[in-house]
């Protein structure tokens, strides 16, 4: 080969994809105060995921006060901690990566030690209970007084206690006079999973304190989790938005944005939306996403991202841990690599279909695709690169040789690769077309193969209205260029 192969997208320090930043509690419709919400049926405890050994977890907050990645079954867990219809026996790292998520709920009210006993138990009433204020009212006039909303007390009386067991006692859960009642299977599971490690017993308790042996059993919540979200969010949540708010502020801001027909149409799609585009301006692997969005019409939310800032924002990092654009977002599942996103949308969408329905087509499309991935752009790539004028001019030499195999591959009427319609070989070759025609006369080196045909297909590109619409003015593309070679040479890397 002339040239190395490269891969077909940008690998640089900081270019390609990202779970949504946190946005606030849970949405939904808040639950009657006075009407205890409808318990969700939850699988048997043993069929939860659970922390692998010395993991830490995914959005947890560890002792040392860091919110980390991944919390398995995080919502199920939420909900198992509310409604505690059983005693949870929990290891102390399990206890500190879920707890934090649920420690909004309920609110501390006193901690009981035993001169004869090495563990002890916390004490907590659900935060909707509410106390009196500690601080009198002052009835002095002169006083500024600052204003305050009281929310109404005893709207739930949910009571629930926490014992902290020290190394060596899981003997103490088989014993039945210690107020600790579990299935057979579940507290063999327990003790399988405890060891002769310490561990932790939540478990809900009637207004006497005894573990659901006074009239009527322990209170249910009045309420549902969402109503104890929107009044106060966890620490897990707190400490996730502030790191993220850091993030932003310390985030070096892009020093692109579409610009022209490109602006308005990242503008169109700025609303939150189920599937999430993160893309880059001046990027062309992220144009051919984008241009495939626009020809099937699909809803998505356009986040202009500098995938060349450090840090990387955290948003893309969620989408594509290696901070690579393009990447998409679609209700938690994350895709990469403008060639296996395109993809994905023509399986995902087929009302505008961007393939032959024709399979020997179909697999003639692919092959020309491979084509501009593997021979094409490293092409592009390396006359862009080079420095010295004979480097320049055997790059050039060897990207028209390969556009003119292209073209004699194409539709002889044209305008686009099958004929009338556009099609995925189209999309991938067209921000690469583009840029030849406004960024190979910045070298000083004539445009490749000036052949009727290929004139025809730029013509087509151009004004394609869907290509149109993710197209900004060339000065955006000539001044990013130092931008778009960095991109290019990491390819290398």
């Amino acid at each position: 080969m002339d040239h190395p192969t490269f891969p077909p997208e940008f690998h640089t320090p900081g270019l390609n994809s990202f779970t949504s930043p946190y946005t606030g509690p849970p949405s939904g419709t808040v639950a009657s105060i006075t009407t205890a919400p409808t318990n969700p049926a939850l699988p048997p405890l043993g069929q939860f995921n659970l922390l692998p050994p010395g993991s830490t977890g995914s959005h947890v907050v560890a002792e040392s006060g860091d919110v980390v990645e991944s919390t398995p079954d995080l919502e199920l867990w939420r909900a198992r901690l509310f409604y505690l219809e059983e005693p949870v026996i929990l290891t102390p790292e399990e206890y500190d990566t879920y707890f934090p998520w649920i420690d909004n709920v309920y609110s501390h009210r006193t901690t009981q030690t035993y001169k004869r006993k090495s563990f002890r138990t916390l004490y907590y009433d659900c935060r909707m209970k509410g106390r009196p204020s500690g601080t009198p009212k002052s009835d002095d006039p002169n006083k500024k007084k600052r204003k305050r909303t009281a929310r109404e007390r005893d709207l739930c009386g949910v009571k629930i206690k926490i014992t902290e067991y020290p190394a060596g006692f899981a003997a103490e859960l088989k014993n039945t006079d210690g107020g600790i009642s579990l299935d057979s299977g579940v507290l063999e599971e327990a003790l399988a999973r405890i060891g002769d490690g310490p561990f932790r017993v939540m478990q809900r308790i009637d207004s006497n304190g005894a573990n659901g042996g006074g009239d009527g059993g322990p209170a249910t919540h009045q309420h549902d989790l969402q109503t104890s979200d929107a009044i106060k969010k966890s620490k897990a949540h707190r400490q996730l938005a502030e790191r993220q708010k850091e993030a932003k502020r310390t985030q070096k801001p892009s020093p692109w944005a579409p610009k022209g027909e490109a602006a308005a149409t990242a503008k169109k799609h700025a609303k939150d939306a189920a599937l999430k585009f993160y893309s880059a301006c001046f990027c062309p692997f992220s144009q051919r996403v984008w241009i495939a969005l626009e020809a099937k019409g699909l809803e998505y939310q356009y986040c202009e991202t500098y995938p060349l800032s450090k840090p990387k924002p955290t948003p893309l990092l969620e989408a594509n841990p290696r901070g690579l654009v393009p990447a998409i977002w679609q209700e938690g599942w994350a895709c990469a690599e403008s060639s296996v996103i395109l993809e994905y949308l023509e399986d995902f969408n087929s009302t505008v279909p961007l393939y032959p329905t024709v399979p020997k087509l179909k697999a003639n499309c692919r092959l020309w695709i491979d084509f501009i991935n593997t021979r094409i752009v490293p092409s592009f790539s390396s006359v862009l690169a080079a420095t010295e004028e004979v480097a320049k001019g055997r790059g050039m030499e060897t990207l028209q040789r390969q556009i003119s195999d292209l073209v004699q591959a194409a539709d002889e009427k044209g305008p686009y690769f099958l004929g009338d319609h556009m099609c995925l070989v189209d999309i991938h070759l067209a921000p690469f077309a583009l840029r030849i025609s406004r960024l190979i006369p910045l070298q000083s080196l004539p445009s490749p193969t000036p052949r009727p045909r290929w004139r025809q297909w730029q013509d087509a590109l151009e004004q394609n209205l869907h290509i149109r619409s993710t197209m900004s003015p060339d000065v955006l593309y000539t001044r990013s260029m130092d931008d778009l070679l960095k991109g290019l040479r990491g390819m290398s890397d």
